[in-house]
């Protein structure tokens, strides 16, 4: 049970630290495949849709359905250990992808990712909203999501060494397991250190007292939570579709950006994951720590709608940069332009989070965070790279996946624009009415 007494900053920011490498775990895990298109299709014999669906909808069906109910044990219990045990469970069967020997295996081992996942951000985000304030807050999550970061950027860079040395290497005979493909191989590498760090959080994470209600205080039921957010809809539905149509932009490029430089200019498969994976690590981070800064300066300044504004504000000049970066004719130039769209994205990615958490009342975030989750990746990362496969199938060919991720960035982009101007006003309103309750 939590001690009533706040956390010290220093305990805190500790927590904060493995927070964000948990989530590097987390986003390591779920990205690596992504390098691995090439090679899973060729010996699946899959289409652009189908490792679409397999990639997005395959891990994303599970984490909806598990997310729910794992919520309502953030609400109830001690956080600390769903993120524990979830690390644990998604890392052993990120290892299982690699044991998979058919379609239907992989796919399988896929769902379970998700709902291992699926315990991460409804526990982390509701023990940070209760360890720091809520002018305070964004600049922490912002810290935590450059765990996003350095583990969609690891899952390229290590990723891309690793595939590369592995098909040098070529396929392995294993005793009791058999033999593994260098695809294979990479996953079982990938996958099996996250259950250490699951280990050491369970032991070190503080779990603290929750803001605005006692130890004894009710939990409000499912239906309760979804009442509130349905009588909060002008506030709730702007924003959790603002952030999902984003990410769907996101998730697209992040996911096709590897194939989309092996057909446009040439790679090998795994050989452009080195250089995304280190422009994402330099350039990520800064923005969501500067996103982060930026969204406290202007709560500071009277900004009630700060973190909603940053939002919508970094979203229109990432509308023509995605636009721009399929139609470079060299690739330094598309390498260019992917850290700039990284960079604007990751501006709005710590406020964003931090938004939901600033007017959800304490007892209904972790199953606010999970409808919200839930919602951001049916849609990010569902709806986006399967957009991308689709019209690489349907329209423009397998050489037109730079005309696919252009109608992505022109479907996308400009919707997720409206929806986050829609989100102000009603954002400010939630703010006075969070602060009038205290939480």
């Amino acid at each position: 049970m939590a001690s009533r007494a706040p956390l010290s900053p220093a305990r805190s920011w500790w927590a904060i630290g493995l927070f964000m490498v948990a989530l590097m775990f987390n986003y390591l895990d779920r990205q690596l495949m992504t390098l691995l298109i090439t090679p899973i299709k060729a010996d699946l014999r899959l289409s652009d849709t189908q490792v679409s669906l397999l990639i997005g909808f395959a891990f994303v069906l599970f984490y909806v359905l598990a997310g729910i109910p794992i919520s309502r044990l953030v609400d109830r219990g001690p956080r600390k250990w769903v993120v524990g045990f979830g690390i644990a469970f998604w890392s052993l069967m990120t290892a299982a992808c690699g044991l998979a020997q058919t379609v239907w295996q992989l796919t399988l081992a896929r769902m379970l990712v998700g709902v291992g996942e699926s315990c991460n951000a409804p526990a982390t985000y509701s023990m940070t909203s209760d360890m720091f304030a809520r002018e305070k807050l964004a600049l922490p999550i912002s810290v935590i999501g450059i765990g996003t970061i350095f583990g969609s950027g690891m899952a390229l860079l290590i990723g891309g060494i690793l595939i590369v040395w592995l098909t040098e290497l070529g396929p392995q005979t294993i005793p009791v397991v058999g033999t593994l493909r260098p695809w294979q191989m990479t996953f079982v590498i990938v996958g099996l250190p996250g259950v250490l760090w699951a280990v050491l959080m369970m032991a070190t994470i503080p779990e603290p007292p929750r803001r605005g209600s006692t130890s004894d205080a009710p939990t409000p039921s499912l239906i309760a939570t979804v009442g509130y957010l349905w009588d909060r809809g002008t506030a709730f539905g702007p924003m959790f579709l603002a952030n999902a149509i984003k990410a769907m932009l996101s998730f697209g490029v992040t996911v096709w950006s590897p194939v989309f430089f092996e057909r446009k200019f040439g790679y090998a498969p795994g050989e452009p994951g080195p250089t995304l994976g280190i422009i994402s690590l330099i350039v990520s981070p800064i923005g969501l720590i500067l996103g982060g800064w930026l969204a406290t300066r202007l709560a500071a300044r009277g900004y009630q709608d700060a973190n909603m504004r940053m939002v919508f504000l970094v979203t229109i000049p990432l509308i023509p940069v995605a636009v721009l970066f399929p139609l470079a004719d060299q690739a330094s130039l598309a390498f260019a332009l992917v850290g700039l769209s990284l960079f604007l994205g990751s501006l709005g990615s710590g406020p964003a989070n931090a938004a939901i958490q600033s007017v959800t009342p304490g007892r209904m975030r972790g199953t606010t965070t999970a409808i919200y989750i839930a919602i951001y990746n049916v849609i990010g990362y569902g709806l986006g790279p399967l957009v991308v496969g689709w019209f690489n199938d349907n329209v423009f060919g397998e050489s037109g996946i730079d005309k696919s991720m252009v109608a992505l960035a022109l479907i996308s982009g400009p919707l997720g624009l409206l929806l986050a101007w829609l989100s102000l006003k009603p954002y400010r309103r939630e703010i006075e009415a969070a602060e009038a309750r205290g939480d």
